[in-house]
């Protein structure tokens, strides 16, 4: 199988088909991913817990090393306060890994498959969006594909296929289960994020303005320009990049880059248009960011030198397509007594 030598952040990268939220709206958001596959291979762990608390990497667990580790400084300060956390967190996923070792060997005879290469995903998180609204969400995939998700309004499992009907009847009959799960997005899941901003503030809360560039070019064949608004060094990610025309937003004949991380943690992104340049006093580059006190209008120029421009403009495309993959962000309750530990996965 094609996957089988693959680097686990491949694997990983089966959680962007199951979960389309890492480029939302929300503010600040926690997610934590669980990752078990039926055949690791040197260098890829079997079992693998990444959290994330917005675009940060700040816990990690996998089978090899059999301890939940913290992967940003300020998460330092979480045992001062609690020095029980990280041992109570280790226990929490260790009892999920055989979990995860019945439900997948479930799956793939429910499935009716043959041994070889199988993944099972489970992946929740909470959101606190910038208009103060709150968000959850609890899902689990399997090769791939998603195979259930938890449905907070109805407090119900909604399955996509036959196989993914019977743990749906299973779980939507157990009393008080999926009451706890919304009451784990809507309420824990939030206080252990709010926590976490507190502790990395000086890093999640920062705002760093963007940069914005322009660049031009005239097209041989029939004497358009294309102009490219280059936006560098912001954070956080959210950013509003738009061409108005006279004024309003102009969609026609304009192509987004991607939303991608540099490598000192700000993020950059591009918009280009082609326009008549009759036409060239009508169209600004519109930008709207937490790190700006106002928005930002910068008028186009014409082409200066085509051949340079060009070489600009494609360097730009390429070097943010590259990064753009590579920095595709990983994206998924708690015990008794409401930790922060994960809670304990579900038998399928």
């Amino acid at each position: 199988m094609a996957l089988r030598n693959a680097p686990f952040w491949l694997l990983v990268l089966l959680a962007v088909a199951l979960r389309d939220s890492c480029d939302g709206a929300s503010s600040h958001s926690m997610k934590i991913f669980y990752t078990f596959i039926s055949e690791p291979s040197q260098g890829l762990p079997q079992f693998v817990l990444v959290g994330y608390v917005d675009d940060q990497l700040f816990s990690y667990y996998d089978n090899n090393s059999q301890k939940v580790q913290p992967k940003v400084s300020w998460m330092e300060k979480v045992e001062k306060e609690d020095p029980q956390y990280w041992d109570r967190n280790t226990q929490s996923v260790r009892g999920n890994e055989e979990t995860f070792r019945d439900n997948l060997e479930t799956l793939r005879s429910r499935y009716n498959q043959s041994e070889g290469l199988h993944t099972l995903q489970w992946m929740f998180g909470c959101e606190l969006r910038r208009d103060g609204s709150k968000g959850g969400f609890h899902q689990y995939g399997y090769d791939g594909r998603t195979f259930l998700t938890f449905d907070k309004e109805t407090l119900t499992w909604v399955a996509p296929d036959a196989q993914a009907q019977i743990t749906q009847r299973k779980w939507d009959t157990i009393p008080g289960k999926n009451q706890g799960h919304k009451a784990y997005l809507e309420e824990i899941c939030i206080q252990w994020l709010e926590k976490y901003l507190s502790y990395g503030k000086e890093t999640l809360l920062r705002r760093e303005p963007p940069v914005v560039t322009m660049s031009s070019r005239t097209e041989v064949e029939d004497g358009m320009e294309t102009h490219v608004c280059q936006v560098h060094g912001f954070y956080p990610r959210e950013i509003d990049a738009s061409w108005t025309r006279d004024g309003e937003v102009w969609l026609q004949d304009t192509f987004h880059g991607f939303l991608a991380p540099n490598a000192d943690g700000t993020y950059h992104y591009w918009i280009s248009i082609q326009i008549d340049p009759k036409e060239r006093g009508r169209y600004r580059c519109h930008v709207e960011h937490d790190g700006l006190q106002d928005p930002l209008d910068l008028e186009l120029k014409g082409p200066t030198d085509s051949k340079s421009n060009l070489g600009l403009i494609i360097g730009c495309i390429v070097a943010v397509v590259v990064l753009g993959i590579a920095g595709i962000c990983l994206y998924n309750r708690h015990q008794e007594d409401y930790n922060a530990a994960p809670r304990r996965n579900q038998a399928i």
